[in-house]
């Protein structure tokens, strides 16, 4: 993600919310792709700790393909500022359920990658979450598109 966002810097010249953009295309990508491998895996998985896939299970099947359209929204500039609503929502209530279960001290295993990698569901994953919805809270006050 990062070497993508740095690349695109280069060459198009350094711009914070260019970076941000770039960043969350690239992350909604790579981490999308990772879930789609094993579909199945994943539902299951984020079903442990997704507010959403708690109560519709089949968000979770939903749940990857709608990261990989925030990827092209970001990546082509499409409704960004309803792409960056979609976003703030949706890493807010990601972020309130990996607390949630982080709290109860539960050691689950984080869908993050999919089902393709086991990593454990740590502090970092809400960071991720919050960041991103940081991000996309900053660039609703700055893309007007």
């Amino acid at each position: 993600m990062g070497l993508i966002t740095i690349a695109h810097q280069l060459y198009y010249g350094w711009g914070m919310i260019e970076f941000m953009r770039i960043l969350m295309a690239s992350f909604f990508f790579i981490f999308g792709s990772f879930k789609i491998i094993n579909l199945s895996g994943f539902a299951e998985a984020y079903h442990m700790y997704d507010l959403i896939s708690q109560r519709f299970y089949f968000y979770g099947y939903i749940y990857p393909f709608l990261e990989l359209a925030l990827g092209f929204a970001y990546l082509f500039e499409w409704y960004l500022f309803a792409v960056n609503i979609i976003t703030f929502l949706l890493m807010l209530i990601s972020a309130i359920g990996v607390f949630k279960e982080l709290a109860k001290g539960k050691h689950i295993a984080c869908a993050c990658l999919g089902a393709v990698f086991k990593v454990p569901m740590t502090y970092v994953t809400l960071a991720e979450d919050l960041i991103m919805a940081a991000m996309a809270f900053i660039m609703l006050f700055t893309i007007h598109s």
